[in-house]
């Protein structure tokens, strides 16, 4: 017998599941997937999914189960991280639907379009992202910022072997909310890292 969650979404306290509470469960009720146990997640989108509520439902869920969401980009910060879930996802055996466009990705050939769809504007995501790293970093050079760990730290940390492209990611203005997210790891430790090795960037 199949479960059915619906995963609600929303930035801030300030904000509400309401408008996306109904509309989900319109589209549930419609289409017979009920008893609907809905999960309320108000995690900033720039945290993985994985440390997110939506994390939590899908090592839950078993196959055939479904998970519903108002919104694709209710899933994750950037195509990458949706294509990270709904990668996961198809290998537990779990279906999702995306209610407001009526997309339902169960491993059928328009969920396999949707995939590759996703898996290109991750790929163009990752590429410009990396030109711009580039860019920012010779800048860094021209100006005479010293990059990456500095002399006199002999301790290891856990983000050293990606310090460039986090001074990289700071020379971009990207906020460490941002950063973090993309190298995999707590806004805290990326703080304590940046402070650590003397970096400077936006909070």
């Amino acid at each position: 017998m199949p479960r059915y969650f619906g995963y609600l979404r929303v930035s801030s306290d300030d904000q509400t599941t309401e408008n996306q509470r109904l509309g989900l469960l319109d589209y549930a009720n419609s289409r017979r997937l009920v008893p609907i146990e809905l999960v309320e997640d108000t995690a900033s989108r720039a945290k993985s999914w994985r440390d997110r509520g939506l994390g939590a439902l899908l090592e839950q869920a078993s196959a055939g189960d479904v998970i519903l969401s108002p919104e694709i980009s209710r899933l994750g910060g950037s195509a990458l991280q949706v294509l990270e879930f709904m990668a996961e996802a198809v290998k537990k055996g779990v279906t999702v639907h995306i209610t407001k466009q009526g997309i339902v990705l169960d491993g059928s050939l328009q969920a396999e379009i949707m995939a590759t769809v996703l898996g290109l504007v991750a790929q163009i995501e990752r590429a410009f992202i990396k030109a711009r790293t580039k860019e920012a970093l010779q800048v860094a050079k021209l100006n005479g910022k010293k990059l990456g760990r500095p002399a006199g730290h002999a301790e290891t940390l856990k983000l050293d072997p990606r310090a460039d492209e986090i001074a990289g990611y700071l020379a971009l203005g990207l906020s460490q909310a941002k950063i973090a997210a993309r190298v995999g790891c707590s806004k805290a430790t990326l703080s304590r890292f940046i402070e650590r090795r003397g970096l400077k960037g936006k909070g």
